[in-house]
């Protein structure tokens, strides 16, 4: 179900009596294609969630499932269904536009998610021990008694996995994914109370109250500062109930309005570009949050990436093995030529020369192949996303400027300049090869508009991003009117031919009010071949002039595009 599909069922639910519904149901396909409110903003989530419950997610069963079953193959691929009509990604409980498509400051790409100053002075008070995943750490309640999931640097490796969450936590927020409130803090064990109420699980499965012994061997596997303190990372509990983590397929049945497949949205594809990017290697279930919020007086569900700290080059207790990012966690091809190659066959990450760095870890950016890049395990969104994903997610890195990056790399607050500066020029590198084959691989014309005097100007995202040169042969615009309600195209003129992507349009363009015009448009440059296939650009004119109401780079299946 797309967006779109979704808001005529809302909107013809909200407006017709459920007997007009029906007498009208048999002539869906007269549905107009652009509504009056196209482009949508926000994707409408209008139901009420409150009654969607907890669940538990298996993660053994995920990891095997993406691993061997291969999920996202099962039907084919389609256009992402979380898109608005000129193929952007409205705001959502899954997702805010902020870098790419508003200014964004260095400021604010360095605050990020931060809404405070961290944990309240004073004395803080230990209520449970950590119980998933690898990093020493446990839940605390501060001094005014607000939650925080508390999580330290492995013991050898001071600042690697701090740092790694700080940079990471502010990329993903100004990329737009709802993220946790991290905040770091240095500890001391002085400092530290147990509660009365606090308990731990004992490997049989029994449970006993909390142990000032259980606190000590938290820190003894933490790293521990040359004063006595312990760095750590203060993450908020997200506002809400929490409901368990999401999967990268499928729906979640109690949540009405969750109707897009989550292998078909394109903010959750968009992580094969924005993984890469910055190697965020671990995708699971189990990184991933649901809570149910109030907002405007409707129950939602909000769906976090909670944890996006296992990139760059450090996991959570030591740097990043040497394959990872190269390889699968299982390869059946690359394990069959290992052994008959008698291990002879040397993997291209067997090559890679890494700056030693500890506390940036196993992180490159001359080797580095996004085409080629892979997470531990292949989650069926990564596996579905078509090249005007990649693009749209290309786009947004590099948004991101060398000065915004380097002002994020420093907001690791590393004790050593140089692991700013390495973390930084290797997201740089990472970043311009990401444009490169993204931007390239398919039409990139962008950023529409059509004057008063029927004039075209649009813009080469490539071009702009110095990835690319302009066409060698410029481009091609062919003009059509558009019947909206049957999608009929009638030819406007002859087409015409710009070099520096302007253009007027042919004389005899509709006048009415409402009317919409279609246009195509083509790059012909022999090093670009996948700019010959047109863009489909939709304007419709209005009372103070043409407005955007439809972009369609790609066709939903690999039909024939029709003009």
């Amino acid at each position: 179900m797309t967006i779109k599909t979704l808001r005529f069922i809302v909107s013809t639910l909200l407006a017709l009596t459920a007997a007009f519904a029906l007498q009208t149901a048999g002539s869906r396909g007269a549905t107009p294609k652009f509504y009056s409110d196209d482009p949508l903003q926000r994707e409408p989530e209008t139901q009420d969630a409150s009654k969607v419950q907890e669940w538990e997610i298996d993660l053994f069963w995920d990891l095997a499932e993406n691993l061997f079953g291969n999920p996202g193959a099962k039907t084919p691929v389609v256009k992402s269904r979380d898109v608005n009509s000129i193929d952007e990604v409205p705001n959502s409980s899954w997702f805010t536009n902020r870098i790419g498509t508003e200014t964004l400051s260095i400021t604010d790409a360095v605050r990020g998610p931060l809404t405070g100053d961290g944990p309240a002075p004073g004395a803080w008070s230990v209520i449970r021990p950590k119980e998933a995943g690898f990093a020493p750490g446990f839940t605390m309640n501060d001094a005014k008694g607000e939650t925080w999931f508390v999580s330290f640097d492995a013991n050898g490796f001071p600042e690697a996995a701090t740092g790694a969450i700080l940079a990471a936590n502010k990329i993903f927020w100004a990329l737009g994914y709802w993220q946790v409130e991290n905040y770091l803090v240095h500890i001391q064990p002085k400092d530290l109370a147990i509660a009365d109420t606090a308990v731990v699980k004992t490997p049989a499965g029994k449970r006993r109250k909390m142990r000032h012994s259980d606190l000590e061997d938290v820190l003894r596997r933490s790293n521990k500062s040359a004063d006595g303190s312990y760095r750590a990372i203060a993450a908020k509990a997200v506002p809400g109930r929490t409901l368990g983590g999401f999967r990268y397929r499928s729906t979640r049945p109690d949540d009405p309005n969750d109707v897009i497949p989550h292998e078909d949205r394109r903010v959750l594809r968009a992580l094969k570009v924005f993984g890469a990017w910055t190697n965020l290697v671990d995708m699971k279930a189990g990184n991933t949050l649901d809570a149910l919020i109030t907002d405007n007086g409707k129950s939602l569900v909000r769906h976090y990436l909670q944890d996006v700290g296992s990139t760059f080059g450090t996991g959570a207790n030591a740097p990043r093995e040497y394959d990872e990012g190269w390889e699968y966690l299982w390869e059946g091809g690359t394990a069959m030529k290992r052994l008959v190659t008698l291990g002879f066959a040397v993997p291209p990450w067997q090559t890679v020369n890494y700056t030693k760095q500890p506390a940036i870890g196993r992180f490159e950016g001359v080797a580095f192949d996004p085409t080629e890049w892979k997470p531990r395990v292949p989650t069926a969104a990564f596996v579905r996303a078509r090249a005007d994903d990649n693009f749209w997610a290309a786009r947004r890195v590099m948004a991101f400027s060398d000065e915004m990056i380097r002002a994020i790399a420093s907001a690791g607050q590393y004790h050593d300049e140089a692991a700013a500066k390495l973390l930084a020029d290797v997201l740089i590198q990472r970043r311009d090869k990401i444009g490169k084959a993204y931007l390239n691989a398919i039409n990139p014309v962008v950023n529409f508009a059509l004057d008063g005097s029927d004039t075209l100007t649009f813009q080469n995202a490539a071009v702009e991003a110095h990835v690319a040169n302009e066409p060698a042969s410029g481009y091609t615009i062919r003009w059509f009117s558009f019947d909206n309600a049957t999608g009929n195209t009638t030819p406007i003129g002859s087409p015409t031919a710009t070099n520096d992507r302007r253009a007027k349009a042919p004389a005899s363009l509709p006048s009415a009010t409402g009317a919409i015009v279609k246009l195509q448009i083509v790059g012909t440059d022999p090093a670009h071949a996948p700019w010959a296939a047109p863009v489909d650009v939709y304007f419709r004119r209005g009372a103070s002039g043409w407005a955007l109401v439809g972009v369609e780079r790609m066709p939903d299946s690999v039909n024939e595009r029709k003009p």
